[in-house]
C-alpha cells in the first residue's frame, strides 16, 4: 500500500525521545515533513539525519518542520539526538503501526535478498493536512537536496 498526492495524511500520535506524546495534528497550519527511516545512530540513518540537520536553517524559513520516525525506543532516539545535535523531533513507533499506515513498512531489497523493514520514505504534508509528496525508497545521501529542489526550497 502507498499513500497518494491530494489525499489527506494519516493521523497519528507517537512518543518522542523524552516519551511526550506527539500528534500529527500538533502541526495543523504548519507544512510538515515526515520521515521515516530504519534505525537511529546506523550509517545512513545518521547521514541522512544529519543532512535534515544541516538543512534546518532553509527549511524552518521555508515555514516547515520536520519528524524523523523510526521503530526505535526512546532511548536510541535520544542517544541519537545526543550524538548528532539534532534539532528536530525523532518519534518511536516500535510497533510500525504508524509506518504501515503511511506504506514505509514491507517488503524491501537489501543487499539482493527480500526483506521486511522500514522503507525510507518522505512525506510532504501542508497546511490542511494534505500529502504533497510521497516519496518511497529514497536514499539516505543526497535526498535533502532533492526533497529542497522538489520543493522550491533555496
Amino acid at each position: 500500500m502507498t499513500l497518494e498526492i491530494g489525499t489527506i495524511a494519516p493521523a497519528f500520535t507517537l512518543p518522542d525521545a523524552n516519551g511526550n506524546e506527539v500528534s500529527l495534528s500538533d502541526f495543523h497550519g504548519k507544512k510538515v515533513i515526515v520521515y521515516f527511516y530504519p534505525a537511529a545512530s546506523t550509517p545512513g540513518c545518521t547521514t541522512q539525519a544529519c543532512d535534515f540537520r544541516d538543512n534546518m536553517a532553509s527549511l524552518t524559513a521555508a515555514g516547515y518542520v520536520v519528524l524523523g520516525i523510526s521503530p526505535d525506543k526512546a532511548g536510541a532516539l535520544q542517544k541519537f539526538i545526543a550524538d548528532e545535535s539534532i534539532p528536530f523531533t525523532l518519534l518511536g513507533d516500535e510497533d510500525k503501526s504508524v509506518m504501515n499506515a503511511y506504506g514505509a513498512f514491507g517488503t524491501k531489497n537489501m543487499y539482493g535478498k527480500e526483506v521486511q523493514g522500514v522503507i525510507r520514505s518522505t512525506f510532504v504534508i501542508d497546511e490542511a493536512g494534505i500529502l504533497t509528496h510521497c516519496l518511497y525508497n529514497v536514499k539516505a545521501t543526497g535526498h535533502v537536496a532533492s526533497l529542497k529542489q522538489k520543493l522550491g526550497v533555496a
